[in-house]
């Protein structure tokens, strides 16, 4: 099958360029190797995946493991339960190194060997892949190596740090070199089958390309001293031209990697793995973020969330005991989680059969119908997409910009609250393609056009008409939270640029287990409130450390972060 040959494909191709520093093209003059960019671009996607997925598989683990706890949407008993992910934080160094090694070097091979081959398309993939990986690092950690790194062939062994602020520009000047290779009519190389994401379909790149660049643009305008006007004109030259540069505008067009449900080599979600066949699992689904959909959160009060069986999987009935023995530190219903920041007395037992786990959104699990099932490999499939950029996602940087006053109105001159009205129906749809995606042999309903869908999304304009300026932007910037469960690296960078959602704080009295709120009248007569202490002794990081593999071998690079949470990206609004 061709996913069995992409994985021997990757092991190779990384073993080919990624054996002498971190961050260099290892060219042997003496032993030359050569990988056709056939069998390089489905290595490289696939990588990029695991460089940023949550979860565990044959391939390793990505930022989406920490930042989804740092964006309370996950709990854990790891590092990052307190913030406390450093430069020797496992899944923190397996992402650089797979994004240095195994993604960059072999993405720069593919627009050298283009420019040889005449395949101006596979320049163009390359190019809009690594921009677009650059960017989630520049977020994540702020100053990264960029133009020195891989030039070992050009004597560079020790790459400097860029700055940020000057590697954006960049990268949108990169955009706008893929998009003109993939206009190119002339062209002898094209990819087809061994393009994973879009089968070679350059519309959908170009349309990729171009929504990236507005992503961009969005999270730049917030940052002190941003001319907004500037932005706003960037943005509306975009919206003013979209016949020649079209945005992702529909559910099918949306940039995801297609995992599949194959076991032997596995091919399925990295978190459906990390999850499901581990018998001691290691995430839980954090009860802020739980609350919030059950509507015992102020956030929505009262406003229950259909995506809930669709998002999480029970193991246990309501009435149900507990399958491993232990007390819950926090339960409602057949619910079962512990919390951030926990120093209680049953944060620690194992509830490995009991804890309620991920759903078929976001990883192809189980979608929960109420058969409380102790989950393991065959309880899903596992075909669930990562997904980097979405429709849904690019509706929702919309409705920002149009409440920030960033843009006046859309294309088809809509308001704010139009706006977040489609991006909600979307991300809707949203789940509804991924569910059909990863279905097995459940019945499973359908969500859009929904009876309780639509309800959901009239209660939620409601609150929207009847909230300030800053309550819109904390409800636009919630929703889009919600829907983007399961790819958490701009869930960390929207909250930092925003200040939106409202996130746990474990230190804040009306926020810790004794100050949630009374479920309202009809809400779940299950919950729990055990004795519980949560505190955090760090403050949140503003960026995550840098691989301390990276640090101890690059002698060119800073010293390491003391204090993540006084380290700013640029664009951040409380940098100096």
């Amino acid at each position: 099958m061709k996913m069995k040959k992409i994985l021997f494909i990757l092991f190779i191709s990384t073993l080919l360029v990624g054996c002498n520093g971190w961050l260099d093209v290892n060219k042997d003059p003496n032993n030359p190797q050569d990988v056709p960019m056939s069998l390089l671009l489905p290595s490289v996607e696939l990588n990029a995946t695991y460089v940023l997925a949550p979860g565990s598989g044959s391939l390793g683990t990505g930022l989406g493991e920490d930042l989804g706890v740092y964006t309370h949407q996950l709990s854990t008993r790891e590092a990052a339960n307190v913030y406390g992910a450093d430069g020797s934080e496992y899944y923190l160094r397996n992402a650089w190194s797979g994004m240095y090694i195994s993604t960059l070097q072999n993405l720069d091979i593919i627009i050298t060997k283009s420019g040889e081959s005449n395949a101006p398309y596979y320049e163009g993939i390359a190019k809009v892949i690594k921009a677009y990986m650059y960017s989630q690092f520049v977020d994540v950690f702020g100053d990264v190596p960029f133009t020195e790194a891989n030039k070992k062939a050009d004597g560079i062994v020790y790459p400097k740090f860029d700055n940020g602020v000057d590697i954006y520009p960049a990268l949108i000047t990169m955009l706008d070199d893929a998009i003109a290779k993939l206009k190119t009519t002339a062209t002898v190389t094209v990819p087809k089958t061994d393009d994973l994401i879009f089968g070679g379909d350059v519309t959908k790149w170009i349309k990729t390309a171009n929504t990236i660049k507005l992503k961009l643009y969005t999270q730049t305008y917030n940052q002190k001293g941003a001319d907004k006007a500037a932005i706003g004109a960037k943005i509306k030259a975009i919206f003013d031209n979209l016949a020649t540069t079209p945005l992702i505008a529909a559910t099918a067009d949306g940039f995801m990697f297609p995992f599949v449900s194959q076991r032997t080599p596995d091919n399925r979600h990295p978190a459906y793995g990390g999850t499901y066949e581990a018998t001691q699992k290691t995430t839980n689904i954090s009860p802020w973020f739980f609350e919030i959909l059950k509507g015992i959160n102020p956030v929505f009060s009262g406003i229950v969330d259909p995506r809930i069986p669709y998002y999480f999987y029970n193991q246990l009935k309501p009435s149900q005991t507990g399958k491993d023995g232990n007390k819950f530190e926090y339960r409602v219903g057949g619910f079962a989680s512990i919390y951030f920041g926990s120093t209680g007395p049953d944060n620690g037992a194992a509830q490995d059969k009991s804890q309620t786990v991920y759903g078929i959104y976001p990883c192809g699990g189980r979608y929960d119908q109420g058969d409380a099932l102790t989950v393991d490999k065959s309880s899903g499939t596992g075909a669930a997409p990562y997904r980097f950029l979405t429709y849904a996602d690019r509706l929702f940087l919309e409705a920002e910009l149009l409440q920030a006053g960033i843009i006046t109105t859309t294309p088809d001159g809509n308001d704010a609250k139009t706006v977040l009205n489609a991006a909600m129906v979307e991300a809707f749809r949203l789940v509804d393609y991924v569910a059909a995606k990863a279905n097995g042999s459940q019945t499973i309903p359908v969500l859009t056009g929904a009876t309780k869908t639509n309800t959901y999304i009239t209660s939620i304009l409601s609150l929207f008409d009847a909230g300030d300026a800053n309550k819109k932007m904390e409800i636009i910037m919630t929703q889009k939270w919600i829907s983007s469960f399961g790819s958490f690296v701009d869930q960390y960078t929207d909250y930092r640029r925003t200040g939106y959602p409202k996130m746990f704080d474990p230190n804040d009295a009306t926020m810790a287990p004794s100050g949630f709120v009374t479920p309202p009248a009809g809400g779940d007569p299950d919950r729990t409130l055990p004795p519980v202490k949560v505190s955090c002794s760090l403050a949140y990081p503003r960026s995550l450390a840098w691989s301390i593999d990276e640090i101890n071998v690059n002698k060119n690079a800073p010293k390491q972060k003391t204090d993540p949470s006084t380290y700013y990206v640029f664009w951040d609004p409380k940098k100096n």
